[in-house]
């Protein structure tokens, strides 16, 4: 049997979960969806614009989280809007993302491609939240492998670092590959990557973090469950709710 590698394995699942979700009437003409980054998040992006292209979907209204998805889509003819947008009104009926980390509990890490902040801002404004990933970010706890991303505002950064290494956490300023100095999101502002030498409770982590000033917003995502697609090496995909 030919073992998937990890780019198959994306852009199967990407595909299943869309035509999935279509299937089960969580996809429909004439939703507000958001989109989210990162490499599984963009072959779904494909998916869905081939749906539309192939006339099964009509007058989807996006929401990306980033330059790169908004970019992505509209190079895929997908109509891009605003959450403030009037048509939208600030609520979506779906959004559809990646994660770097997926507990037991569909807890998520995100925030690997440091667009965390507008991330959750999508996602927890949507009535229903799904994620694709790759058999890799299934995991068995959070904190202690990939790093959680913190957003940052850069006059605190010092502060910061400070209050999170009271509550466990190594933390390494994030800083760019072919540019100088650190990551600038698409907000402007830093990011903190940070482990801990057990696992943490993320619940309790994302309430934690999010009270420190200049915290702008922590990669721990618990407040809405999503339903979780990953596949597997030997071409599965499974559906965790």
């Amino acid at each position: 049997m030919k073992m998937l590698s990890q780019n198959e394995q994306k852009i199967l699942v990407a595909n299943t979960a869309i035509d999935t979700l279509i299937e089960e009437k969580k996809i429909f003409s004439g939703m507000k969806i958001g989109l989210g980054t990162g490499s599984t998040a963009l072959p779904a992006v494909k998916r869905l614009a081939e749906r539309i292209a192939d006339g099964t979907l009509t007058d989807i209204e996006a929401v990306p989280t980033s330059f790169q998805t908004a970019n992505y889509c509209q190079d895929l003819d997908i109509p891009v809007y605003s959450l403030n947008h009037r048509s939208i009104g600030g609520h979506l009926d779906l959004t559809i993302d990646g994660a770097d980390a997926i507990d037991p509990q569909n807890n998520l890490i995100k925030g690997g491609g440091a667009a965390l902040l507008r991330e959750k801002i999508v996602a927890y404004n949507s009535t229903n939240y799904a994620i694709v990933a790759d058999g890799t970010k299934i995991v068995p706890n959070l904190g202690t492998k990939f790093p959680l991303p913190v957003e940052i505002i850069a006059e605190a950064r010092a502060s910061i670092i400070t209050a999170l290494e009271r509550l466990g956490a190594t933390c390494t300023l994030r800083e760019g590959v072919r540019k100088c100095g650190p990551v600038i999101t698409d907000c402007g502002n830093q990011i903190l990557d940070c482990l801990w030498q057990i696992p943490v409770d993320p619940v309790k982590m994302e309430d934690a973090i999010n009270s420190i000033p200049g915290v702008v917003e922590t990669g721990f995502f618990t407040k809405h469950r999503p339903v979780v697609f990953f596949s597997t090496e030997d071409g599965k995909v499974e559906m965790r709710r």
